[in-house]
């Protein structure tokens, strides 16, 4: 491997396996697996993590390394920022049900079926940095969230021992403001009435 990178100008590290390790560099990685970076040193690391990268992210670190003939300003994370900056839960189309309170409970309930917030099934989406809720894979077909699976947060380093899929995250779920606007409905209603 460091002799293939000995004349690169830059490495860029596909996927979350070569990124960040994955599910194999897990504890108590058994296997030694470890990303590129602590195998390739000497030369800059791009990291295009996802499980798997969208193709139109690789396409444009590998258009914007060709067109400028420079490394993309990279995150703490050594991903391209055009493309990791956000979080998915700031561009997921649920967003305004997590907002408002509303919570898929079980995968197959009733609000799981209205396209309700995955927070409270364990979704990742708000400590997950990744263009997918935006970019989709597939040409823009699909992304888990959409799909009725909250995100695992597979752009992130170490993703599988900061908790399993479904492990709960800090328990702040929305502002309930459906509920609360029922609240003040229902007391202005009875000041109206009264």
């Amino acid at each position: 491997m460091e002799e293939a990178a000995a004349g690169a100008k830059a490495i860029i590290a596909w996927g979350s396996c070569a990124s960040n390790g994955c599910i194999q560099a897990a504890n108590p990685n058994p296997t030694g697996a470890k990303p590129i970076s602590k195998v390739i040193n000497g030369k800059p690391i791009i990291n295009v993590p996802g499980c798997p990268p969208i193709g139109e992210i690789m396409a444009g670190t590998i258009v914007h390394l060709l067109t400028f003939d420079r490394i993309p300003q990279l995150d703490g994370l050594g991903r391209p920022k055009a493309f990791y900056s956000r979080r998915v839960h700031d561009t997921c189309y649920r967003r305004p049900n997590y907002d408002a309170g509303l919570f898929v409970v079980t995968f197959d309930d009733e609000n799981a079926k209205r396209g309700y917030c995955l927070y409270k099934m364990g979704c990742r989406g708000p400590v997950t940095y990744n263009a997918y809720g935006v970019t989709c894979w597939n040409n823009g077909v699909s992304y888990p969230i959409q799909s009725g699976h909250g995100c695992i947060g597979c752009s992130e380093a170490n993703f599988w021992d900061n908790g399993p899929f479904y492990q709960h995250l800090a328990s702040f779920p929305g502002f309930g403001i459906e509920t609360t606007a029922d609240k003040i409905g229902v007391a202005v209603g009875a000041v109206t009435v009264a």
